[in-house]
């Protein structure tokens, strides 16, 4: 019998979530685990209740929702070696993607886990997590340019979800594309330039799929550092679909470069950038990152 707490964000994926944390604890309960149930009216109480759970020493977190709920757990349980199991529900699950988890189906996610936690101990896997300077953690990708403006643009549409959702925000930001001058630093090399989208990739994908960093690895101690150089609307236009296959990296524009450390700034006198990580609203630059091999463990529940 395993002890395990069920993070649930009932809004997630309009709402699907909260079915599917509900089925998640029967099936769970029904296996023979010890199963808590932990709720929050918002992410900031919802990563106090997860750290307040762990002086309890639990087997594992499982968190139902989508990326933003993926968000808030690791937050709460890096480098804690506490696993984290995930159910995706949410609207893009990039997370769970980007792992080779279930990330269309939660009743596959459920079922996944009630294997995996059948045995003596779950399998699980090592994976690396991303510390910023601010304190905060994410696990997925970082955005700091059109691709952040795209994002903040997003979370104010209800009425679409998942890719089609990022897509429209896409079509409606592009007419407010203009170049920044960017000051990026890779592993103490620095770099002064001009740029639309300045993404740093964790993961290999965002938006319900778009493989921004279509060769980031998340168990190899690297990010990946997406540049794309100054293009008309036009040109951002007709670069979309192939982000879908992750074959803009061949375009002239696109600049892929990998480092641990990562520091990233503004050098002109515009506004500083609001940054996106996860999905979730990270706040201006400057900011510095850094790859933390092995900062989280994942209960590799796979199909």
């Amino acid at each position: 019998m395993a002890r395990l707490v069920v993070a649930l964000n009932a809004a997630a994926g309009g709402g699907r979530a909260g079915a599917a944390g509900r089925r998640a604890v029967t099936a769970l309960t029904g296996a023979g685990h010890e199963v808590d149930e932990l709720t929050a009216g918002s992410d900031g109480e919802m990563e106090a209740a997860l750290r307040r759970v762990l002086a309890s020493d639990p087997d594992a977190v499982v968190a139902v929702g989508g990326d933003g709920t993926v968000h808030v757990a690791v937050n709460a349980l890096a480098q804690t070696g506490v696993p984290l199991a995930i159910v995706a529900a949410g609207t893009g699950n990039d997370v769970a993607r980007c792992l080779d988890l279930p990330h269309d189906d939660p009743d596959a996610a459920i079922a996944a886990l009630v294997r995996a936690f059948a045995g003596d101990a779950p399998p699980v896997r090592e994976v690396d997590a991303v510390r910023v300077s601010t304190g905060r953690w994410f696990v997925g990708m970082l955005s700091a340019g059109f691709d952040a403006a795209v994002n903040e643009r997003a979370n104010r549409m209800t009425r679409l979800s998942g890719t089609p959702r990022y897509v429209a925000a896409v079509l409606l930001e592009v007419a407010r594309l203009h170049p920044r001058r960017y000051r990026v630093v890779i592993d103490r090399d620095a770099r002064h330039l001009d740029a639309v989208l300045v993404t740093v990739g964790n993961t290999a994908s965002i938006g319900g799929g778009m493989r921004l960093a279509p060769d980031a690895r998340v168990d190899d101690g690297l990010l990946d550092v997406l540049v794309a150089a100054p293009l008309s609307r036009r040109a951002l236009l007709r670069l979309l679909p192939r982000v879908f296959r992750g074959t803009h990296v061949d375009d002239e524009h696109v600049d892929i470069v990998r480092g641990r450390v990562v520091s990233i700034d503004v050098d002109d006198r515009g506004p500083a950038p609001v940054t996106y990580a996860d999905g979730e609203r990270f706040g201006p630059l400057p900011v510095t990152l850094e790859a933390v091999r092995g900062a989280l463990r994942i209960v590799d529940a796979r199909r």
